[in-house]
C-alpha cells in the first residue's frame, strides 16, 4: 500500500521533506499560504494546494484525516504552527509531526499531546522523511553517498537471535556499531525503573532483544530493506 502524507508549510525544511518523500514512492500533499511556493513544488508531489492550512474546512476538504501523516513544518508563524496543530487533531489525524523552534514551544506542543516534536537540530528533511516512511527508524543521521547511521527497533524477526545469527553483513551488507539496551534499575524507595544505556561493541554471540535499539551503517536501501524483511 503507497504511503500517503501532508506537509504543511513549504520552507527549505518541509519543501525537502516533501520532495524526498515523493521521490521515495510516497504520495504526497503539499499545503502552504505561499502561492509561489506551492507553484515551485506542483511538479514534484501528487497534490500542492495553495490555502490556509488553520482552516478546519479546507482541511477536511484535502482530507488529512486519511492520511499516514502530517508534519507541520511552518518556521517563522509559531501561532499558525499552533492552529493548524490543534485543526489536525480535531480532525483526527493519525500522526502529527510537528516542528518546536524553542523550548518553549516545545512544552507547549507536548501540552496538546503532540509526542513527535522536531526540534532545530533534527531538522534534516531527508533524515525525517526516513523516519516518516519508516516508523520504526528513531534516529537517521544522513552520510554522503546515500549511506546512513540509523537507530532502530530491534524488529520482530530477529529478535531473541544472536549478532552472529542474524548475518547482518552477508545478508544485508550493514554494519551494527552498538545497541541501546533497556536496564532495570533499583531507585531509593524501593521501586525500579527501566534506564538505556549503550551496550558498547557486540559481539558474535551478543543477543538482540525486543527492547534493545540497533545503530546500524549501511546504505539507505539496505536499511530499509532489513527491516522490511524481518518486520
Amino acid at each position: 500500500m503507497e504511503n500517503r502524507f501532508g506537509v504543511i508549510g513549504l520552507g527549505r525544511f518541509g519543501t525537502t521533506i516533501a520532495r524526498t518523500l515523493a521521490q521515495r514512492g510516497a504520495e504526497v500533499i503539499v499545503m502552504d499560504n505561499d502561492a509561489h511556493a506551492i507553484d515551485a513544488l506542483r511538479d514534484d508531489v501528487a497534490y500542492a494546494v495553495h490555502m490556509d492550512a488553520t482552516n478546519i474546512k479546507l482541511l477536511r476538504e484535502q482530507s488529512v484525516q486519511d492520511l499516514d501523516a502530517v508534519v507541520v513544518a511552518i518556521g517563522q508563524d509559531f501561532e499558525g504552527l499552533l492552529l493548524t496543530t490543534v485543526t489536525l487533531i480535531e480532525l483526527g489525524v493519525k500522526r502529527i509531526i510537528a516542528r518546536a523552534s524553542t523550548e518553549q514551544q516545545r512544552r507547549v506542543l507536548e501540552k496538546l499531546g503532540v509526542t513527535e516534536i522536531l526540534s532545530p537540530e533534527d531538522e534534516v528533511g531527508i533524515s525525517v522523511a526516513g523516519r516518516l516512511l519508516n516508523p520504526n527508524l528513531v534516529n537517521v543521521f544522513q552520510l554522503p553517498d546515500d549511506y546512513q547511521i540509523v537507530e532502530v527497533k530491534t524488529p520482530a524477526g530477529i529478535c531473541n537471535k544472536t549478532v552472529l545469527e542474524i548475518e547482518l553483513r552477508s545478508k544485508y551488507k550493514l554494519n551494527l556499531i552498538t545497541l541501546r539496551r533497556a536496564y532495570e534499575i533499583a531507585v531509593e524507595d524501593g521501586s525500579h525503573k527501566v534506564e538505556y544505556h549503550i551496550l558498547g561493541v557486540p559481539g558474535a554471540d551478543t543477543m538482540l532483544y525486543a527492547s534493545d535499539f540497533m545503530v546500524l551503517l549501511g546504505k539507505r536501501e539496505d536499511i530499509e530493506r532489513f527491516v522490511e524483511v524481518n518486520r
